[in-house]
C-alpha cells in the first residue's frame, strides 16, 4: 500500500518537475519493485526471507532515505530557506519518507518470515510485533506532519481536513502504547481504531478525487488539475501504516512476548 501510494504520489510531482534532474526517476523505479516483490511475498507461502525481497525492500529504505536529503535541499537552497512559502511549495519533505517506512515494514516482515517455526518473532533481536508497531506509530506522526502543513496551506476550507491530523495521532499514541505496554491485553479498541485510520486514508483519497472535479474544468481537464488539485495517491499511506498496526497486533495476539 505504501509503495503504490509512492509510485502514484511520485510520478505526478515529479513528472509536475519534469523530471529535471535524473534520479527522480528513481523513486518510481524502486517504489514499483517494492510493490512487485510485495505481490511476491503475499503469494509466497515458503518459509523464511528472500534474497530478492531482502535486496529490494533495503533498496527502497536507502531511496528513501536519500530522497528525504534531496527535499531537504531543494527547500533549504530557496531564497528564505525554511519559510513557509518555501515549505508549502518547495518538494514535500514527508513525501520520500513513505519510500523509507515501506522499506523499513518490508525488511521487518521478511524477519518475520525467517525466525524458526514456533518461536517468538524478532528483528534484529528486537521483539518483531512491538517493533512493529512503533514504526507504524511513528510513520503515522510524520504522515500526518505532512498532511497538517498541506492542509494548513488549504486553509482548512472543508471542515473533514481535520480529520487526517486527528485521527491518525490518536492512533500512534495507541500504538505507542502497544509498543511500551504490557503484554498479553487485549487492545480491541486499538484494533478499532486502526481501522478507522484505514478508513480514513481511502476516505481521504475519495475527497482528493472531488477536489480535482472542483477545479476548473473538472476531469475533463485532468493533465492539468491532475498536476494542480489535492495529490489523489497521498492519503492512502494513512491506510498502509494503520494496516501494518493491525498486522503488528496480529503478531502480538498469536506471540504475546513478540
Amino acid at each position: 500500500m505504501l509503495a503504490t501510494s509512492v509510485l502514484a504520489d511520485s510520478a505526478v510531482e515529479h513528472y509536475r518537475g519534469s523530471f529535471e534532474n535524473r534520479a527522480m526517476y528513481t523513486p518510481l523505479v524502486t517504489a514499483a519493485l517494492t510493490l512487485a516483490v510485495s505481490g511476491h511475498g503475499v503469494g509466497d507461502k515458503r518459509h523464511g526471507a528472500h534474497t530478492v525481497r531482502d535486496t529490494v525492500y533495503a533498496l527502497a529504505g536507502l531511496t528513501g532515505l536519500i530522497g528525504t536529503g534531496f527535499h531537504l535541499y531543494n527547500v533549504a537552497k530557496r531564497p528564505g530557506r525554511f519559510s513557509w512559502h518555501n515549505l508549502f511549495y518547495g518538494a514535500p519533505m514527508g513525501a520520500p519518507f513513505a519510500l523509507l517506512l515501506s522499506g523499513i515494514l518490508g525488511v521487518t516482515a521478511e524477519r518475520v518470515r525467517a525466525d524458526a517455526s514456533g518461536n517468538t518473532p524478532s528483528v534484529f533481536g528486537l521483539p518483531a510485533g512491538r517493533t512493529m508497531a512503533a514504526l507504524s506509530g511513528l510513520g503515522m506522526l510524520g504522515t500526518t506532519g505532512e498532511a497538517a502543513l498541506l492542509h494548513f496551506r488549504g486553509a482548512y476550507h472543508d471542515p473533514a481536513m481535520v480529520l487526517p491530523v486527528t485521527v491518525p495521532p490518536v492512533a500512534a499514541a495507541l500504538l505507542g502504547e502497544t509498543a511500551l505496554g504490557r503484554p498479553g491485553v487485549d487492545r480491541r479498541f486499538t484494533r478499532w481504531w486502526l481501522r478507522l485510520t484505514a478508513g480514513i486514508g481511502l476516505l481521504g483519497a475519495a475527497f482528493h478525487v472531488f477536489g480535482v472535479a472542483r477545479n476548473m474544468g473538472g476531469w475533463r481537464n485532468w493533465r492539468q488539475n491532475l498536476l494542480n488539485g489535492p495529490p489523489i495517491p497521498a492519503p492512502p499511506s494513512f491506510t498502509g501504516l494503520a494496516l501494518a498496526g493491525l498486522a503488528a497486533l496480529g503478531l502480538l495476539r498469536d506471540h504475546p512476548d513478540a
